[in-house]
């Protein structure tokens, strides 16, 4: 076990030395690090409570999901049974079905027969056990229910979450800000924690707009006043205007072109009246459908909603081929920008609500750091001073490794540009505890084989290889907690069990093999002749 060619010392000695410089950038300023080459520039990121930002929990909508679903059932229902030419009447939604009646009992299996084909299996593990999307039932009296089981609405807010927590981090990183925190939380909740920025007021603007977007035609038959008081034709309703004071409008249901089209929004300025504007583009399918419309309806309005509002509503002049267009409306330059993003991210599935906000202020990120440090000196010191008066010179063997362990930490975090929070540093601080603790075994271990009457050099390899199987147990087994909390925690759980990991993985490193390589220089230059353990 006090062996080592001179190969494997030298790789043990480069690769500590190689992750430890990892750790470098973060000793210099950032402006510095960022003239560095782009693999150097690798380094630790402080988290939300040690560098102050804004916190922010956000709830989907369960219930617009659920309307949605309903919504798209009946849809389905409707266009089946036009596509089979089977008369209906009576579709509507009824709590968490849709029910229509068939006008002829001749058509009723054909259309039970069609509508099923609408049930599909859920996917993942729902799946395997054989639940359907829906549940089609004759109801009797010619009427047909088409009920929304609760695994499939649960389905559907998953993938609402997914798609929303995605469409979120498209949002947070036009911001410019660095290293933002998204993820999932629970079975409806999305966090999102955003370091360094302090203002959350525009952030909140930003992820609570559904942005929703599509194109319609103005109903150009019925004013809002006659709208309003009651000559609202059935395939309209009114509007309001994003302009304060402005009347609203009466708008067409039928979209002509939806948002889903857009590939691309940039804010910009208009040539002629240097108003600030958003040019939007097109997909090839929307170009074509822009196109249609604008052809067959010159000389008259089209509406630009965004989230039931009316943005602007300008006159189509001449056909629009070219698959592109602006949008005015007395923007201001951020205003313009924000809207720009919006689009650009795309419209979130579901509303998000703001369940819970809050504010950390660099100066309580700082009071947090300092005493994270302090902890973490007072830790040390006492770790170190402890393994002197224990161990004497083997505890500077077991302190020197314990400095190095700690820098391989840092290094490897630097490496994965991971981010440190105060939990995090809690882990470090247990790591060198740990580490420590590693060293204590092997050096118990040699005191016992020296009382067995075994010589120095005799104890000191027969204490490595005996305590080695302990080490591996006990460091094994506070990986695998570690690994639950990971996958398992949020938040600051995750960064507590992400640096114990690492501290773990680099304490088994040191403990035992670069502890063991530099008693076992000590011993070569040495030979002595007793252990001054």
């Amino acid at each position: 076990m006090l062996y080592f060619t001179r190969w494997k010392a030298l790789g043990i000695i480069l690769i500590a030395l190689v992750v430890c410089l990892c750790a470098v950038p973060n000793f210099f300023p950032e402006a510095r690090v960022k003239t560095w080459p782009a693999w150097a520039q690798r380094r630790l990121v402080l988290g939300l409570d040690l560098q102050g930002g804004s916190y922010l929990l956000l709830e989907v909508d369960s219930n617009y999901v659920k309307k949605e679903k309903l919504d798209q059932v009946r849809d389905d229902v409707r266009r089946t049974l036009r596509e089979t030419k089977i008369g209906y009447t009576g579709l509507a939604t009824k709590g968490d079905s849709v029910e229509v009646r068939v006008t002829k009992d001749t058509d009723q299996a054909t259309a039970l027969s069609k509508l099923r084909e609408l049930s599909q299996p859920l996917g993942g593990l729902l799946g395997s056990s054989g639940q359907r999307s829906l549940e089609v039932s004759d109801a009797g009296g010619g009427v047909i229910r088409l009920t929304v089981p609760q695994a499939a609405v649960t389905e559907r807010i998953r993938q609402a979450i997914e798609q929303s927590i995605q469409i979120v981090e498209r949002r947070v990183n036009e911001l410019g800000t660095v290293e933002p925190l998204i993820q999932r939380q629970g079975t409806d909740r999305i966090l999102v924690q955003v370091p360094g920025l302090q203002d959350p007021t525009r952030l909140k603007k930003l992820i609570g707009e559904t942005a929703k977007m599509d194109f319609r035609m103005v109903d150009s038959t019925v004013s809002p006043e006659q709208a309003t008081a009651g000559q609202l034709p059935p395939d309209s309703e009114i509007l309001p205007s994003t302009e304060p004071g402005h009347p609203p409008y009466v708008i067409k249901k039928q979209v002509v072109v939806s948002g889903g089209d857009l590939i691309d929004s940039q804010p910009g300025f208009d040539q002629r009246s240097n108003e600030p504007i958003v040019s939007f583009r097109f997909n090839t399918s929307g170009s074509r459908k822009f196109a249609q419309a604008t052809s067959e309806n010159v000389g008259q309005p089209f509406a630009i909603v965004l989230d039931s509002k009316v943005i602007s509503a300008p006159v189509i002049r001449e056909p629009i081929t070219a698959g592109s267009g602006q949008i005015s409306g007395s923007f201001t330059v951020q205003a313009a920008n924000d809207l720009a993003i919006l689009l650009r991210a795309g419209a979130l599935p579901a509303p998000l609500t703001i369940i819970e906000e809050r504010t950390v202020g660099p100066g309580l990120g700082q009071d947090s750091i300092d005493k994270g440090e302090l902890a973490a000196y007072v830790g040390s010191i006492l770790v170190i001073v402890f393994m002197l008066l224990t161990y004497r010179l083997f505890g500077v063997f077991a302190n020197i490794a314990v400095a190095i362990n700690v820098a391989m930490i840092f290094g490897v975090l630097s490496l994965l540009n991971a981010t440190l929070t105060l939990p995090g540093i809690a882990g470090i601080v247990l790591t060198v505890g740990i580490a420590v603790d590693s060293n204590v075994l092997i050096y118990e271990r040699i005191r016992e084989e020296l009382r067995g009457g075994r010589t120095a050099i005799s104890a000191i390899d027969a204490g490595f290889k005996r305590a080695l199987s302990t080490i591996l147990d006990s460091n094994i087994t506070t990986f695998i907690a570690a690994a639950v909390l990971f996958y398992i925690g949020t938040g600051p759980v995750r960064g507590f069990a992400v640096t114990l990991g690492i501290g773990i993985i680099t304490t088994v490193f040191t403990a035992f093999t670069l502890t063991r390589l530099i008693v076992a220089t000590w011993v070569r230059w040495k030979r002595p002749q007793s252990v001054p353990i």
